[in-house]
């Protein structure tokens, strides 16, 4: 009798010189790795984080505990080379793509940074939308067309970060509206605020969903009134990922409202998927669970930046090590279990 090519799989797996499920969770992702790439003997080559920066109008309406130019201060940070994510994709061996989808901010022309730039910034979506429709659909597309220009670098395994200082505001409309979530429990944060600011956070939001009528299945609708250019653009470029088989690594909870936003307009996106981290923003726990998503990390981070992608990039590598290198207990002559 011919097995399934997951029955091999698994079989590989579980006939490892270790007791079954031993190797808890990096099981999974060896699994899930190896089902992607349709191989025993899955590689990681080339990979990539792409951090997608822009500006968002809500910030002016004091969404955030920063003001909005941190977003192209932190961008300079990028260039430089001295944010969190520089620091994490050096040491593990990770190229590092930095994208202005849309940040306030004219940069001088660097040949590390992306100029994708669809404008200066979204709108303030308390007065009006955030973009247009073309906008929207804009940014899907050239996110898209970035991880193709990747992928002919030979990646097949790539992440996305973002910045944008007002994004987690974004993200918790997008998340209540698409899952029919009360704003309550979708709002955290963010970059620090105290209770009070929280408060005034979570009634200006209220206040943007209540004043705009579009329906959860309009997708770009749902982005063109309240995205922001960098989540529009990371949810293109995981479509564009997950249709060429690539892995895809989803960050914290901003990255993971652009998954979900990717998995709607595409839902063969969620094969393709493995999840870093569980943020520690409020809405991301019970995202993940909607998603029905299992976090390989939980540090309490909530930081951005395709920095959980990063650091969970070495367990991948751990993962994919011990699937094809880890000796059976034929090979190593050792005995299995006994069987009463």
């Amino acid at each position: 009798m011919s097995t399934t090519f997951q029955e091999q799989l698994q079989y590989k797996i579980d006939h490892k010189t270790k007791p079954l499920l031993a190797l808890g969770m990096l099981e999974d992702i060896a699994f899930r790795i190896a089902t992607i790439q349709q191989t025993l003997t899955p590689e990681l080559k080339e990979p990539h984080i792409i951090v997608f920066a822009a500006s968002h109008g809500i910030a002016e309406s004091g969404v955030s505990a920063y003001p909005s130019e941190v977003t192209p201060q932190m961008v300079l940070n990028f260039i430089a080379g001295g944010a969190a994510i520089n620091v994490f994709t050096r040491q593990h061996g990770i190229k590092l793509l930095l994208a202005d989808a849309g940040v306030d901010y004219e940069f001088e022309p660097n040949e590390q940074l992306i100029d994708l730039k669809v404008n200066r910034g979204t709108r303030n979506m308390l007065h009006e939308p955030a973009m247009t429709r073309q906008e929207g659909e804009l940014c899907l597309e050239r996110g898209a067309l970035l991880v193709d220009r990747v992928k002919e670098t030979g990646c097949n395994v790539i992440g996305f970060g973002e910045m944008g200082i007002g994004n987690t505001s974004s993200a918790s409309l997008i998340m209540s509206k698409l899952l029919k979530i009360s704003i309550a429990d979708c709002v955290g944060r963010g970059t620090g605020l105290d209770d009070e600011q929280l408060l005034k956070k979570q009634a200006i939001l209220q206040q943007v969903l209540d004043q705009y009528t579009v329906s959860e299945n309009d997708i770009i609708g749902i982005l063109t009134v309240f995205g922001g250019f960098e989540i529009a653009m990371m949810c293109g470029a995981m479509i564009a990922a997950a249709n060429t088989k690539m892995i895809v690594l989803v960050d914290g909870f901003i990255a993971s409202v652009a998954f979900l936003c990717a998995s709607k307009l595409n839902p063969s996106v969620k094969d393709f998927a493995v999840f870093c981290h569980q943020s520690d923003e409020k809405g991301h726990a019970l995202l993940m669970q909607k998603l029905d998503a299992k976090p390989v990390l939980t540090l309490g981070l909530r930081l951005g930046e395709g920095t959980g992608c990063a650091l969970a990039y070495p367990l991948l590598q751990s993962a994919v090590a011990f699937l094809n290198e880890m000796a059976s207990f034929d090979e190593a002559g050792v005995s299995k279990k006994t069987t009463s």
